[in-house]
């Protein structure tokens, strides 16, 4: 098994989303973040409160299976002014100091947890800023991991995963909703030794009947990792083939499988300076995508335009 293709993969649904071209504050579609995997608390009714992935596990009935469930964590980032240690700081919007600007929006952290309650409590932390500081706050997010597993047949499990967010939450707008949410919900099972995962796409004929009766939701349930390989699932928030792979080509996340990535790097080489400027400040992450970007060469850029993975003879009548 290969561990860091599967980590690859996961960490690509994870951000999937996250920020979208152009990556930048001021875009519309960046004021509607964190659209895959969303696990809301209960109050907010217009999205779902729980996913799960129903799966079927072949062979030793005594199989060892390992979930680690990941999700994004929303955290306010808010910039204060500070003009004398003796006046109390000011939220603002933005502060430039020594020639970078620092933006109010929203960022996100990495949350791993295992089957059983879901704890984490509320938190903050300052950042001191040339001229300020920046003040980073999260909620507190409640839930539950569980998992079953029931036997069908001597040899066959069908194993039942279900994330639930139980965060107790008073009402409001969506923005507020997503601070109590786990976005960009997924998680990676595991078999030991002795078991497999079936394909849920592309079950064997013994096996169809059984694969159509499992019931996901909110997550899709795909074979990861090498070629042939069924010790490893991940239970993916947004549609994939079974053994999914980056491509070798890329040069790092984007964020927008909705795009290919030369579109998405010749659309950021395009920019102005501003827009260039407005991109950098909003995020870390979109920086580090804008200097990675700006780094290629042209032999780098041209391996985006495309390439041939596998060459079939077409049937003739």
């Amino acid at each position: 098994m290969n561990d860091d293709l599967v980590r690859r993969i996961a960490d690509a649904v994870l951000y999937e989303g996250y920020l979208l071209w152009p990556y930048r504050k001021t875009a519309l579609k960046n004021q509607q973040r964190f659209t895959f995997g969303g696990v809301y608390p209960p109050s907010w009714e217009e999205d779902r409160s729980s996913v799960q992935a129903q799966v079927l596990l072949e062979g030793a009935e005594d199989a060892e299976v390992t979930i680690g469930v990941r999700f994004l964590h929303v955290v306010r980032r808010q910039v204060l002014r500070i003009d004398s240690p003796s006046e109390p700081p000011e939220p603002v919007e933005e502060l430039v100091a020594d020639g970078q600007r620092f933006l109010s929006w929203d960022e996100a952290v990495e949350r791993e947890v295992e089957p059983g309650p879901i704890r984490v409590p509320a938190g903050e932390e300052l950042e001191q800023i040339p001229g300020g500081a920046i003040w980073r706050s999260w909620e507190a997010l409640r839930g539950q991991v569980s998992l079953m597993r029931e036997r069908l047949r001597p040899g066959l499990a069908r194993i039942t995963l279900r994330v639930a967010n139980t965060t107790p939450w008073t009402g409001g707008a969506r923005e507020e909703a997503l601070r109590h949410t786990l976005c960009s919900t997924h998680a990676v099972l595991r078999a030991s030794e002795g078991a497999s995962w079936v394909s849920l796409t592309d079950p064997p004929p013994a096996l169809r009947a059984d694969a159509e009766a499992c019931e996901s939701s909110g997550l899709w349930p795909v074979l990861v990792g090498e070629l042939g390989d069924r010790s490893t699932l991940l239970a993916s928030p947004i549609i994939l083939s079974d053994y999914p792979e980056i491509a070798p080509e890329s040069p790092g996340d984007l964020f927008d499988s909705g795009e290919i990535d030369q579109m998405l790097i010749l659309n950021i080489l395009a920019m102005t300076d501003e827009e260039r400027q407005a991109m950098r400040d909003s995020d870390p992450r979109a920086r580090e995508i804008l200097e990675r970007t700006e780094a290629l060469s042209g032999e780098e850029i041209m391996r985006l335009h495309g390439a041939v993975r596998e060459l079939g003879m077409v049937g003739r009548p």
